[in-house]
């Protein structure tokens, strides 16, 4: 009997020394993260958004994003007023307003917008968060990177946002999208970084972080921030087949927009480094193709005459893989990361040459400076006193001319402006050199003389 009582005792002992253990060792504790241990990797789950703290962010943000009005006058054709009045009355000019979004950087009043949202117009005005309103001077603009730069001169130093490096931006972290959409002011909504090095245009020079989170018209030109309260992003537009928000949303990286705004600041104009090369991003077909045993990078099918790259010895069939400390998967990264660069600056490119690594240090050339031949023509992109002189924003000048054709015309048509080609607008070298190369046959080019004709020529 005394036996079976012992036994019973070592039993209910050994059942509390195992339950206790458990408790104290192995039961996950609440609110808190789980670790899973498997026989190859221990992973590690990340707490949910519940979880996160947005309240200090926003309460920043709000104050520094400010509600841009841009007021434009067109001419429309009134044929009432022309029937009573003559057709002196019959062109009327009529007032626009449209709206968007900006964020003071600076307690002076530097503010920074989109492009767009200012575009064409005679009168700016900003109201600030506690509806101060004040008129706006534009200071400068980058029409491709969709950037512009305003100053408005406030009696009191202005709360402004902090630039984060977006560099260092996660996809999957969270994000803040701040603005004045559809003029409800002051609008703060939540997403996460879906993707970055995003390019919509297909020329390889947009580099957007597109997020999930809200953004609609009026958005335009605000603050996409971290959960520190950091600036790591300027909203610019939305992916919607309706032209409200569906899902997606991208945004001009900080450390992009910070270099425009300091060029625009210090010259007066973005200051563009390039590499100057030509290629395509590899895949595992094309790496096949070529024999390459990396599929990713950006290969080199043709090396600029004259440019950095050229003089720093890289070469037709170099696959570039880092860029200093950044991995290049295609030319969206490669982009993205000269766009943060100027002029002269070094960066230390690595390739993969005959299956070997090389570090090949390369300086940067400026882009005016690299010019494109066909045909008997060079061109050369146009710089501002260009634009300013022939009164437009794009177009790509004939630098030299030697058309055997029409070279009887060599001194008007050098230094002219070639606006379109076959109806298609030329914005710069870059659209003209990749629409000739697989152009057959002779083009017709619209263009405007020195002398500021508007001719018509096909060669």
């Amino acid at each position: 009997m005394k036996k079976i009582g012992s036994l019973v005792l070592i039993s209910l002992l050994s059942g509390f020394v195992t339950l206790g253990s458990y408790k104290l060792f192995l039961e996950p504790k609440p609110n808190s993260s789980v670790t899973t241990v498997s026989p190859n990797f221990t992973k590690a789950v990340s707490l949910g958004a519940e979880n996160v703290d947005f309240t200090v962010a926003a309460d920043e943000a709000v104050h520094s994003v400010v509600h841009v009005k841009n007021v434009t006058v067109r001419k429309v054709y009134n044929p009432i007023a022309e029937w009573f009045y003559g057709s002196q009355r019959g062109i009327q000019q009529q007032e626009q307003v449209g709206t968007g979004s900006g964020v003071i950087i600076s307690e002076d009043g530097y503010i920074v917008t989109n492009n767009h949202v200012i575009q064409d117009a005679t009168e700016l005005e900003v109201t600030l968060n506690n509806n101060e309103s004040y008129k706006a001077k534009l200071i400068g603009t980058d029409t491709k990177m969709d950037i512009a730069l305003l100053k408005i001169n406030a009696p009191d130093k202005l709360p402004y946002m902090v630039f984060g490096d977006s560099e260092n931006l996660k996809v999957g972290e969270w994000v803040l999208a701040v603005g004045n959409p559809y003029n409800l002011t002051s609008t703060v909504t939540a997403g996460i970084v879906s993707a970055k090095a995003r390019d919509l245009s297909n020329e390889g020079l947009q580099s957007f972080i597109q997020t999930d989170a809200a953004v609609n018209p009026g958005n335009s030109g605000g603050a996409l921030v971290n959960t520190r309260g950091e600036l790591i992003g300027i909203n610019t537009m939305i992916s919607s087949p309706t032209g409200s928000y569906a899902g997606y949303s991208f945004a001009v990286p900080s450390n992009i927009t910070r270099k425009i705004i300091e060029d625009l600041m210090e010259y007066g104009n973005v200051q563009r480094g390039v590499l100057g090369i030509e290629g395509r991003e590899l895949n595992s077909a094309f790496a096949e193709e070529i024999g390459s045993s990396t599929s990713h990078g950006f290969y080199i099918n043709k090396v600029t005459s004259k440019s950095g790259a050229e003089k720093a010895g890289l070469k037709s069939g170099d696959v570039i893989i880092q860029l200093d400390n950044k991995k290049v998967n295609g030319f969206a990264d490669l982009t993205s990361y000269i766009n943060t660069k100027r002029p002269n600056d070094i960066v230390n490119v690595k390739v993969l040459r005959d299956e070997s690594e090389k570090i090949i240090p390369v300086k940067l050339t400026k882009k005016e400076l690299l010019s494109y031949e066909f045909n008997g023509m060079e061109f050369e992109d146009l710089d501002d006193s260009d634009k300013k002189n022939f009164n437009i924003n794009y177009g790509v000048k004939i630098k030299t001319f030697n058309n055997e054709q029409y070279i009887e015309y060599a001194d008007e048509f050098e230094g002219a402006i070639i606006l379109a080609i076959d109806g298609q607008k030329v914005k710069d070298v870059a659209s003209i050199s990749n629409y000739l190369k697989q152009k057959k046959g002779k083009a017709q080019y619209q263009m405007l003389t020195k002398s500021g004709q508007l001719v018509r020529v096909i060669m």
